[in-house]
């Protein structure tokens, strides 16, 4: 499960590669940290066009994962796009791009700890996009905050391909490999866009 990644890329650009017209982000400084919870640009089919926005990383969880829970943290990787949960956000008016620059996955030690390992499109990172959903959504994500409405968002998973499997074998990221994809992800019938959820070729990847 991917609960990290950076995006230092400006903001410009992403506005350029993504063809958003609109900019609600203000001054977009880069994060070379991202955490499920905090805030990160995505970019989203709007009212006026497509648009770059700040979101919370972290979907809302399905209700059974949040029995005897007072706070729901978030559900950051969504694999099975088949729940129901999860279909209810599967039109393009709820499906995003979320830049990055690089992803990690955790991979165990031979102590049994853990530790990051980074990947990126190749070494100068390069500018690249999940296949993204996000929402607005009210619920008490912190006791000390309180209830909130705010925009949240997550990205889709799949198998793990060569490289990332070696560290990770479970899962890795949707990466579109093309801004063609990318328009498809936006806006395509869903089994059209569905059909992006595939790993990304081992040569389209280098481990940091």
């Amino acid at each position: 499960m991917c609960n990290l990644y950076a995006m230092q890329s400006s903001q410009s650009a992403i506005r350029d590669i993504s063809e958003a017209m609109l900019d609600r982000t203000g001054n977009l400084a880069a994060l070379p940290e991202i955490y499920p919870d905090y805030p990160a640009p995505i970019v989203r089919n709007g009212p006026d066009g497509r648009e770059l926005v700040m979101a919370r990383w972290g979907m809302p969880s399905p209700a059974f994962a949040l029995k005897g829970k007072k706070v729901d943290r978030g559900v950051t990787n969504i694999r099975n796009t088949r729940s129901p949960h999860w279909r209810r956000w599967l039109g393009t008016a709820h499906r995003c791009l979320v830049p990055f620059t690089a992803f990690s996955e955790q991979t165990r030690r031979p102590d049994g700890s853990f530790e990051p390992v980074w990947f990126a499109g190749d070494g100068t990172r390069p500018l690249r996009f999940f296949a993204g959903l996000w929402t607005s959504w009210t619920s008490v994500r912190k006791l000390k905050e309180g209830e909130v409405t705010v925009d949240l968002f997550g990205f889709l998973t799949t198998d793990a391909n060569g490289l990332v499997g070696r560290y990770h074998p479970k899962a890795m990221p949707v990466i579109l490999r093309s801004m063609d994809d990318a328009r498809t992800w936006l806006e395509a019938e869903p089994d059209k866009a569905l059909s992006l959820q595939a790993p990304l070729p081992d040569d389209e990847l280098i481990r940091l």
